[in-house]
């Protein structure tokens, strides 16, 4: 029985990863030439609740995918202003890492194809239709199509084309399974209040940097350089789709983490500025490229689900990470993604799909998300463990922890404890 996953990023790849654990056969489709879209250009886990839930997610069964990133890291235990505890993954080296391991696992990983089309009946959808003219049939599918592109997008709300790592321009834009197939979607613009946002952050090549900010960089992780008063920038913090970083430090500072790249947690900083600093008179962006003027704009096309990530309208499509509502992060696409994929395969076995229980974060988080966003100012946030509103939360239900046995004797009494570690029996319709 085959799942096909539409979709590379850490939400796809997870789905993928969790699908074939299950017991299907598995095709990861991807645009471009490489997996992890925005999880190329990241590189931050582990800060404040993600922390609680990545580990909710080993115990949960996700241990072999998560000791992927673990084998990345540039730093462990960082901490800078508004966060704790991160752990920051080298977004140069990550790649291959998740790619050859999903390929060991058999997963067939086709790159450079772009899904164009859907073909259903009977209410379900019976397969796709690539760029290329290729039919590829399944049985179940997974969307994690994202929700930031086509480049006309970021003309409409941002500043136009960012060359971000998502590469529209030379990849083909996003195209949504979920809208495809016909079925309404959540979407920028369309008699919604307004959530769609810049991405959170941009890279500067380590090269064009002073060698010696470099090297405080790369031994502590993260630098905090203090701006003049004429250079705050307050007014960017609300267009952030990373609420967890929208406060005052980063307007009246320079925050930048050691992820491979310099990354500079800000949605853009104008190059002739930035260069009036000390030790960044040769500044360069790696990414993306019109750093200096703008970003990649996301949330712009959401899905109707339930809290099982099953789509609303079609009975044999789920959906992960920002196709399920506002959810910022890699460990909010990748605990979704998990979610996806394994429940994507008990569909085929007969089973009810699971739905985490409120007492773990990650099932507190998409349950709460999914009652917020149907009043318009819940839509108009944004949800992560990390911070913001949803990390308050969790705080005050005492679901935040870094005590890793506690994690785990939660996933025991909920009788989850490795449920996507298991192969589910698939009979054949």
């Amino acid at each position: 029985m085959q799942v096909i996953v539409v979709g590379g990023g850490w939400a796809g790849c997870a789905s993928a990863y969790a699908a074939k654990k299950a017991g299907a056969d598995v095709i990861l489709l991807e645009k471009t030439d490489m997996l992890l879209g925005t999880g190329l250009v990241g590189g931050i886990m582990c800060n404040n609740g993600r922390f609680t839930a990545l580990e909710e997610a080993r115990a949960l069964g996700g241990a072999d995918f998560v000791s992927l990133i673990e084998s990345v890291f540039r730093h462990r235990y960082v901490n800078f202003p508004g966060h704790m505890h991160a752990m920051l993954y080298d977004v140069t080296k990550i790649e291959p890492v998740v790619r050859n391991f999903l390929s060991r696992c058999g997963i067939t990983i086709k790159l450079q194809t772009r899904m164009t089309d859907v073909f259903a009946s009977d209410g379900y959808i019976r397969g796709i239709v690539t760029a290329n003219d290729e039919i590829l049939r399944g049985d179940v599918f997974v969307d994690t199509t994202g929700s930031a592109g086509p480049a006309k997008n970021c003309t409409r709300f941002g500043s136009g084309c960012a060359m971000c790592i998502l590469r529209c321009p030379s990849f083909g834009p996003r195209v949504s399974l979920t809208a495809r197939a016909g079925l309404p979607e959540i979407r920028a613009g369309e008699s919604f209040a307004q959530f769609e946002a810049m991405s959170g952050s941009c890279k500067l090549d380590k090269g064009s940097l002073d060698a010696n900010l470099v090297r405080k960089l790369e031994r502590d992780g993260v630098l905090v350089i203090s701006l003049p008063p004429s250079m705050y920038k307050d007014e960017l913090l609300s267009s952030k789709a990373c609420q967890q970083y929208a406060l005052t430090e980063y307007a009246r500072n320079l925050v930048i983490l050691d992820t491979g790249h310099a990354k500079l947690m800000t949605p853009f900083f104008p190059l002739e500025k930035l260069r009036t600093l000390e030790g960044f008179a040769n500044a360069r962006y790696a990414d993306p490229y019109s750093g200096g003027r703008g970003n990649s704009v996301r949330f712009m096309a959401m899905c109707q689900c339930n809290d099982a990530l099953q789509v609303e309208g079609v009975k044999n499509l789920f959906c992960a990470g920002e196709k399920t509502g506002p959810l910022v992060g890699h460990t909010e696409a990748i605990v979704t993604g998990f979610i996806a994929g394994h429940n994507a395969v008990r569909l085929l076995a007969g089973l009810d799909p699971l739905v985490i229980p409120n007492e773990l974060a990650t099932g507190d988080i998409i349950a709460y998300m999914h009652r917020e966003i149907r009043e318009p100012a819940g839509l108009s946030n944004k949800y992560t463990f990390s911070g913001s509103i949803y990390f308050e939360r969790m705080q005050e239900k005492g679901l935040y922890s870094t005590a890793t046995a506690e994690i785990y004797e939660r996933v025991r009494k909920a009788g989850l404890y490795l449920v996507f570690d298991k192969e589910l029996v698939l009979f054949k319709k």
